[in-house]
């Protein structure tokens, strides 16, 4: 009998289990019809939240924990990934300067500050780490990434000449009126930062990182004003002394933490998913697989632009490999299913149940789809003596 290889690669169930965990719950269903099979696990992210913890156990890495402030300033503990291949980091931005890190009440992007994710940045280059990759949602920011700059050395002046030694912050771009790049480090400019975008939003406008993003984060009408006004500032000093990046596709996001990066970093922006799939060397480790397991909690409309399960059936499909999707709730037409690749989706739900009830049970609920998947597969290659 010849072995069968299965790939199993999910994104995380939101709210509910880890890619790990989804990993390991589609496992147990797998060998439960099939104990001998050649399983490879592959946790996947598409660069947002999960991205660390999905590339650390891809890759058979390690988390790192490094002090940090929060957006407001204060100190905290934030997690980060050096990946298996001894040379990687991968940094979720929104660990040190996410959303849920700031009180509803105290949510103000003027106030608040992508320091502790240049915090991160330093953290990973000290430990030797050459190539970064940062994810870059769910940010707490509207400051262009000076925050993050000003920790890595750069340095900001008012007209008067006086430095801002206070952490920047949305406020205080509309103050700059020069920058000092000559005390970034040198190790700074030999590594490849790589950063997990997936919008195409400009810098400026209607469509850019202040009206689009910041409402939010806790910007009334009056804040964003006062904010575009100073992003429109910082953006004209940086393209003098720096670079021109305000109508980069992506410059916009994460409240202009994306072109902050460019800008200050030379980071290249790329869709997450893609990323992650590169870091993981998942072309290699599908190689030969009769079979790969996908999914996420929602399959819908939106499934097909640029999310985790797209990513894997691109890969997919350039070998020819069928793909399976799980997911609580499978909600997508059939063009739309044909145009994904996916070979069929199914939902793991076995019976009516509300949210709460299928979020607690989706361990088990995974494992068993999973299960009787595998068990029609088998039936099909013993009948076409396939095995």
């Amino acid at each position: 009998m010849n072995k069968i290889k299965l790939v199993i690669a999910p994104d995380s169930f939101k709210g509910s289990l880890s890619a790990f965990h989804v990993c390991e719950a589609i496992e147990k269903g797998v060998r439960s019809a099939l104990p001998d099979c050649e399983i490879v696990k592959i946790p996947l992210a598409d660069g947002g939240e999960g991205t660390v913890d999905a590339l650390v156990h891809a890759t058979d890495g390690s988390f790192v924990t490094s002090g940090v402030v929060d957006p407001l300033g204060n100190p905290i503990q934030a997690e980060w990934g050096f990946l298996g291949d001894g040379e990687t980091a991968v940094i979720e931005m929104a660990a040190a300067s996410g959303l849920p890190l700031v009180p509803q009440d105290k949510r103000n992007p003027l106030e608040t500050t992508t320091f502790g994710t240049g915090q991160l940045i330093a953290a990973a280059v000290k430990k030797g780490c050459r190539k970064i990759i940062v994810g870059i949602g769910g940010s707490a920011t509207t400051d262009f990434g000076t925050g993050m700059a000003q920790a890595l050395g750069v340095k900001f002046f008012r007209k008067d000449g006086s430095e801002i030694t206070q952490k920047m912050n949305g406020r205080l771009m509309g103050e700059v009126a020069t920058i000092d790049t000559s005390g970034l480090a040198g190790a700074l400019k030999e590594t490849e930062i790589l950063t997990a975008c997936d919008v195409e939003n400009p810098l400026l406008g209607a469509n850019g990182a202040v009206y689009t993003y910041s409402p939010q984060k806790g910007a009334d009408a009056e804040i964003c004003r006062a904010l575009e006004k100073n992003m429109e500032n910082i953006a004209k000093v940086v393209a003098h002394k720096v670079r021109d990046v305000r109508d980069i596709p992506g410059a916009g996001a994460a409240g202009g933490l994306g072109g902050g990066l460019v800008a200050f970093l030379n980071a290249q922006l790329q869709p997450g998913i893609r990323l992650v799939l590169d870091a993981c060397n998942f072309s290699r480790k599908i190689e030969n697989a009769q079979y790969i397991f996908t999914g996420e909690g929602r399959i819908d409309e939106q499934t097909v632009f640029g999310k985790t399960i797209a990513g894997v059936t691109d890969a997919a499909r350039k070998q020819n490999i069928p793909v399976i999707a799980l997911a609580g709730s499978v909600d997508i037409s059939g063009t739309s299913m044909q145009k994904l690749g996916v070979t069929a989706a199914f939902s793991i739900c076995d019976k009516p149940m509300g949210l709460q009830e299928a979020m607690a049970s989706s361990e088990r609920l995974l494992a068993r789809t999973a299960e009787q998947i595998v068990r029609v597969i088998l039936h099909l290659y013993i009948k076409d003596k396939m095995i």
